[in-house]
């Protein structure tokens, strides 16, 4: 969970002229293995946790449950933790803030990849939630490193590396877990501690004494972004689209393992591999044809197909008779990757430009809640179907509330830009015209 402009805010000086250029592409070099690791490691845990978790309890519907309760642990954490590091680092700097976390993951890795209980699982995933919070001091310390002309390059550079980590994790996890499940925990945190010891040994730290703060509790408090945003009623029903659209797709997140693994029958490299496609799928839609479709359609126009053709494949994944069928359904929903980027671009010009960064961390925030809250409802409702056979529709009840909170927001957002006056539904051409 990245907030790049967020991040950016945190840290507006220019950098000191005693930092040498060796030492700013070591310390940038770092903070993007770093934000890789620990993307790549909480894709490494995605096919394989559930299925651990499968170890511990008997009955399928145990096991969802408990595994909605530890995705659930890990958000609360996160959501928890992340303002509170990066008011730390601004404290003590940031170079053991990050260390901390890289050491907490390995941590958390370890005690995964050698529970023998629900318990150590337990202790794995508040270790980790912690830890792994570290992605706003990461764009704080590049901010340190770079001069303004090549701030954005960095952060861009840092997205990308945040996007190919869950790319690459979920497939790496998928087939190290079937050659044994606690595998990929165990490479996770071989990786975590390496990158510890290069660290700990060759980067400096970014943030002189002279330019650090005191630390203040209303700074790490996660909720007070969350009131400012609750302030803005002239994108308030855009805002209660994000918050839909980031349900529905952390329901799918965390159920999409184990709703495979009931219903085809899939096993952790399967589930990886389709996390893989639909990782890449969004790569491809938001890194090359974005441009495009935001020439043909206009931007209001994307974000309403786009949630459209979310709220259909939602229904047809949860009506799938056939794996095979999933792939066809992530192909078919290319209209759906373009939505966020469209309907972020949208919120972010009705916003001063003064306020973009606190702007972009309150939406952070709202989908550090779904993290938080998802996992639970869609544990519930699939320990609830979970007894059913394999062939039976209601095994897709997830996906179908998914659908369900899609269509509200698509006319949530139809009846938004319909009374707003800057926006033109029927106007091809002043659409293109309002495109990034």
């Amino acid at each position: 969970m990245t907030d790049l402009s967020s991040a950016a805010a945190a840290s507006n000086t220019a950098v000191p002229e005693t930092t040498n250029p060796p030492a700013k592409t070591v310390g940038l070099h770092f903070i993007l293995a770093v934000v890789f690791i620990d993307m790549l490691g909480i894709g490494l845990a995605v096919p394989g946790l559930p299925m651990i978790v499968g170890e511990f309890v008997e009955g399928r519907d145990l096991q969802a449950y408990w595994y909605g309760i530890l995705a659930t642990v890990f958000g609360l954490l996160q959501f928890l933790c992340m303002p509170l590091l990066g008011a730390l680092s601004d404290k003590v700097g940031r170079r053991p803030v990050m260390l901390f976390s890289m050491a907490g993951m390995a941590l958390n890795f370890l005690s995964t990849a050698l529970a023998t209980s629900l318990a150590m699982l337990f202790i794995g995933r508040v270790i980790g939630g912690m830890s792994s919070a570290s992605i706003s001091v990461a764009n704080a310390y590049a901010s340190d490193v770079t001069t303004p002309e090549t701030r954005a390059k960095a952060f861009g550079m840092i997205g990308a590396t945040f996007g190919m980590g869950f790319i690459f994790g979920p497939v790496i996890g998928g087939f190290l877990g079937s050659i044994n499940l606690h595998l990929p925990f165990y490479v996770g945190a071989v990786l975590c501690a390496s990158n510890f010891i290069f660290g700990y040994f060759f980067v400096p730290e970014s943030l002189p004494p002279e330019r650090r703060n005191q630390f203040a509790w209303k700074k790490a408090n996660p909720f007070v972004s969350l009131s400012n945003l609750a302030r803005r009623k002239d994108i308030r029903g855009l805002v209660a689209v994000f918050a839909l659209v980031s349900m529905a797709q952390m329901l799918l997140h965390t159920t999409w393992v184990l709703y495979n693994n009931f219903r085809f029958g899939w096993g952790t490299f399967q589930n990886g591999l389709s996390l893989f496609f639909v990782g890449l799928t969004a790569a491809v839609v938001q890194a090359g044809l974005l441009g495009w479709l935001l020439r043909k359609f206009g931007e209001v126009r994307l974000s309403l197909l786009g949630l459209t053709s979310g709220a259909i494949v939602y229904l047809l994944y949860g009506l799938a008779t056939e794996g095979w069928m999933m792939y066809v359904f992530i192909l078919c929903n290319v209209l759906a990757f373009g939505a966020g980027p469209a309907l972020q671009s949208i919120v972010s010009k009705q916003t001063d430009p003064k306020e973009q960064g606190a702007l972009m961390g309150s939406l952070q925030g709202l989908s550090s809640l779904a993290v938080i809250i998802a996992p639970l409802i869609g544990a519930t409702i699939l320990a609830k179907v979970s007894h059913y056979p394999a062939g039976d529709f209601r095994i897709g009840s997830v996906f179908f509330l998914c659908s369900a909170l899609s269509v509200v927001a698509v006319y949530i957002a139809w009846q938004y830009f319909k009374t707003h006056p800057n926006f033109h539904l029927n106007s091809h051409a002043e659409s293109k015209a309002k495109q990034v």
